[in-house]
């Protein structure tokens, strides 16, 4: 089995998992695009190759720092929305909000929530043609402060996906981060529970309950007009308060 071998770009800091099969000299890191790093065509095998390869790997974090410095290379820009770069952008029948929380300050840390949220944009754009623009990204690495997972921002960022909606349109919701449930306080629950997803700042600003998620994305949309949720949290079942819930026999 092709294990491959770990490398972190040098560029952008993001880590990449490269087949140990794959012999070619230069590896392009596919977030930046910057050449990150040569390897040799031989596997390292020795302690003195390995201990050549990191002086590269320092030389060439040097060398990219510098030409950063002198403008010469863009840096890499973590944000993933094209949106702020087209204020007016053209209206859209495919349009997603894509929220992943990693919660850095808080104990319950979570990994990977972010690389969900650029599978799922690279997804929507490649496989299915939803425009970049029409892509609403919240993690904690966007620079625009409009894009932070708070609750605020989520719930503005749902209320956009939906409005002025058309029979036609196909709108896509996806959230990677915690998920919990607090007692139910208007008896609409069998189970005596109301599911929530917790945004970044849910520790003051509260909770987004499943009742607030229906109001948000579920009862503005028109007749003709199809909404897709992926919800990867706990208690996440009935998230969106449907009518009707399915359950698999298998």
């Amino acid at each position: 089995m092709d294990s491959g071998r770990n490398i972190i770009c040098s560029g952008c800091r993001q880590r990449w998992v490269v087949k140990a099969s794959n012999k070619s000299a230069a590896i392009v890191c596919p977030s930046c695009r910057i050449n990150i790093l040569e390897f040799p065509n031989e596997e390292l095998q020795t302690n003195q190759q390995q201990q050549g390869l990191r002086s590269r790997i320092r030389n060439f974090g040097h060398h990219m720092k510098s030409k950063m410095h002198q403008g010469t290379i863009i840096p890499h820009n973590p944000s993933l929305n094209h949106e702020s770069s087209h204020p007016n952008p053209p209206r859209s029948f495919k349009r997603a909000v894509l929220c992943g929380i990693t919660y850095n300050n808080w104990k319950y840390k979570l990994k990977g929530t972010i690389n969900d949220v650029r599978n799922m944009r690279e997804l929507l754009i490649t496989r299915f043609g939803y425009p970049r623009e029409c892509i609403r990204v919240l993690t904690e690495e966007e620079t625009d402060p409009r894009f932070i997972p708070t609750r605020k921002n989520i719930e503005d960022s749902l209320r956009w996906l939906v409005n002025d909606c058309r029979s036609g349109d196909s709108l896509m919701f996806f959230y990677s981060g915690h998920g919990l449930r607090q007692p139910d306080l208007n008896n609409d629950e069998d189970d005596g529970f109301d599911e929530t997803i917790c945004p970044v700042d849910f520790l003051t600003a509260g909770m987004i309950l499943d009742d607030d998620l229906n109001s948000l994305i579920v009862r503005p949309l028109k007749p003709g007009v199809t909404l897709h949720a992926v919800v990867d949290a706990c208690h996440s079942g009935t998230i969106l308060d449907l009518s009707h819930v399915y359950f698999s026999r298998e």
